[in-house]
């Protein structure tokens, strides 16, 4: 029983990897903000914490929604507990998310609407942050800005650039075909030549935009946190 337990909770650890900081677009167990992941029988519990007691409230419902799904979906699991600490709406996401109220339910006098187009949005920004790293990829590789808009997702080698464009390309429903071109704009169509440095320019300032709250964000968690920091071994 203590070997499928503990299964069980590697896979709770699993299914949180696939949830994202929507901002950062990062995995909130690479982010550190998990604090703790128990399986006690069917049931999970897991603490989450993030940089700061005033995080945005919608990205903090965001992250504690879509915890509880992804772990709630793990064989095996038959009740979840997720609980948001050391934040100022704690009480009410955690609330809200235990009983399904979604974001208005669970801000009757403060939300006015629920969160899809915040996560589309931030769906997109990622796609644009990944397409902008497979772009890079390929210039690396030889390609020029002349013949990027000719590149498509068979040109790309395996590795992390293609499969997390794949991946985003996905959320968005955009083709993954191997035939699709690289570089596209929002609505999936190709990008005009003369366009393409454009196109580039804000894909880089979306991906560096990304990079940077992450690193800010996790500089901030280190400091409210500093027990979390790993400590360097004495030379």
């Amino acid at each position: 029983m203590t070997g499928v337990v503990a299964d069980r909770r590697e896979a709770v650890i699993e299914a949180l990897r696939t949830v994202r900081d929507p901002e950062l677009d990062e995995s909130i167990v690479d982010l550190d903000f998990v604090t703790s992941s128990t399986v006690d029988g069917g049931h999970a519990d897991v603490r989450l914490r993030l940089p700061t007691y005033f995080c945005a409230p919608n990205f903090a419902y965001l992250m504690v929604a879509d915890a509880f799904d992804a772990v709630r979906a793990v064989p095996g699991v038959a009740s979840v507990s997720i609980k948001l600490e050391d934040h100022f709406a704690s009480d009410e996401i955690n609330s809200g998310v235990a009983v399904g109220a979604g974001f208005v339910g669970s801000f009757p006098d403060e939300a006015a609407a629920e969160l899809d187009e915040l996560r589309r949005n931030f769906l997109h920004k990622a796609h644009v942050a990944a397409m902008e790293r497979a772009c890079r990829r390929l210039l690396a590789d030889g390609w020029t800005i002349e013949s990027l808009p000719q590149a498509r997702l068979a040109d790309l080698p395996d590795g992390a650039e293609r499969g997390r464009l794949l991946r985003r390309r996905a959320e968005i429903d955009l083709p993954t075909d191997p035939g699709c071109r690289v570089l596209v704009g929002d609505d999936g169509a190709s990008v005009a030549p003369d366009d393409v440095p454009l196109r580039l320019r804000f894909a880089r300032a979306v991906r560096v935009s990304i990079d940077g709250n992450a690193h800010f964000c996790r500089g901030l968690l280190a400091t409210r946190y500093p027990e979390s920091v790993p400590q360097e071994e004495p030379s």
